[in-house]
């Protein structure tokens, strides 16, 4: 089945999480001995962002650098807590969990990260990664760990020889293979995966890419992707939230997304501006300025200072996310405009 046709198929099922008009907040500097008193005391780094992530599928977060996409991720795992807004978990807020109510949720979010190396105790061995995860929460009993160390390493697609070498033995697939395989030895309902091929060989990367599509095939496991590469989003997930400077400025099913982008920023990503916008009168041609800084004091659309279709209007308030077809959802007041091109 292909990707369209799943996500059709997940968008009639009930959200496995919801985020509600969710703000993570971050203090900022006060410069030299207060000397910059009168600068911005915080920054946004995600900014009221409202999105479902439904049962069983891959939801891409795409954008730039300081896009706020890794801190959505974070936030979703609980490991920031909300300025304001909620996040609800199979029905239930977990916004404000703490104690052993938050460690019990650990084993249903899981989290695999940018660079396996670093995620990795070096001391430990593969083994010993993938059993503190199981007896830490009591999976099995201490004398099945070992069968079901081998399982994991074989769902990953790695040799249960693998048991007793160190991170520094491994290459930089078989690292994140063990990094996933550490994610999934809790059998989570949903797992957070940041640039989770972002530093690995091309080659090395298609492998783990169709290892991901075999777990969320077989499995069924929910995932929000985190990536900057598009051609991996497109391969790999059933939706796309296209983020800039802490907003969710696109969401929509991934070919819908790539074949008619509505926003000008997920245009410009997709490389789909036309050298003739220049040649057109209606469309407002400014050189791209720099982007705003998004504090808890910034008014108007972040993409403002880039946007060759802004208006006046885009300068005194951010335009919500509204629907623009049954999946289809951009942030933007000359959405129209951009769908004539």
């Amino acid at each position: 089945m292909s990707l369209a046709a799943d996500a059709r198929n997940l968008g009639a099922a009930e959200p496995l999480m919801r985020i509600d008009d969710l703000t993570i907040r971050f203090k900022l500097g006060q410069g030299l001995s207060g000397i910059m008193s009168d600068q911005p005391k915080h920054l946004d780094a995600v900014d009221r962002v409202s999105l479902d992530i439904r049962k069983g599928e891959v939801l891409g977060l795409v954008g730039e650098s300081g896009s706020g996409k890794t801190t959505l991720g974070k936030a979703i795992l609980r490991l920031y807590d909300a300025h304001q807004g909620s996040i609800s978990f199979r029905g239930t807020d977990i916004t404000r969990l703490r104690g052993s109510s938050l460690k019990a949720l650990r084993r249903d979010l899981q989290m695999i990260f940018q660079d396996p190396a670093s995620s990795l105790n070096p001391r430990q061995t593969v083994r010993t990664v993938l059993a503190t995860p199981l007896l830490l929460h009591r999976i099995c009993r201490p004398d099945e760990v070992d069968r079901k160390v081998d399982e994991i390493l074989t769902q990953v697609g790695l040799s249960p020889t693998f048991r007793s070498r160190f991170p520094h033995e491994l290459s930089g697939g078989q690292l994140q293979r063990v990094a996933i395989g550490r994610a999934l030895t809790l059998s989570p309902d949903l797992i957070v995966a940041d640039e989770a091929v972002s530093k690995l060989d091309v080659s090395v990367r298609s492998q783990i890419l169709n290892l991901f599509r075999d777990i969320q095939d077989e499995l069924g496991t929910t995932m929000v992707f985190i990536t900057h590469d598009l051609h991996v989003a497109r391969y790999l997930c059933h939706r796309i939230g296209v983020m800039y400077f802490g907003k969710l400025l696109e969401l929509g099913p991934t070919n819908e997304i790539y074949e008619n982008p509505r926003h000008p920023y997920t245009e410009a990503l997709l490389g789909t501006l036309k050298p003739t916008v220049k040649d057109d009168p209606d469309v407002p041609v400014e050189e791209a300025g720099e982007a705003y800084n998004p504090t808890g004091e910034t008014v108007g659309c972040r993409y403002y200072a880039r946007c060759p279709y802004r208006v006046d209007q885009c300068k005194t308030a951010h335009p919500p996310l509204e629907d623009i077809s049954d999946e289809h959802k951009v942030a933007c007041y000359e959405w129209r405009r951009i769908g004539q091109r």
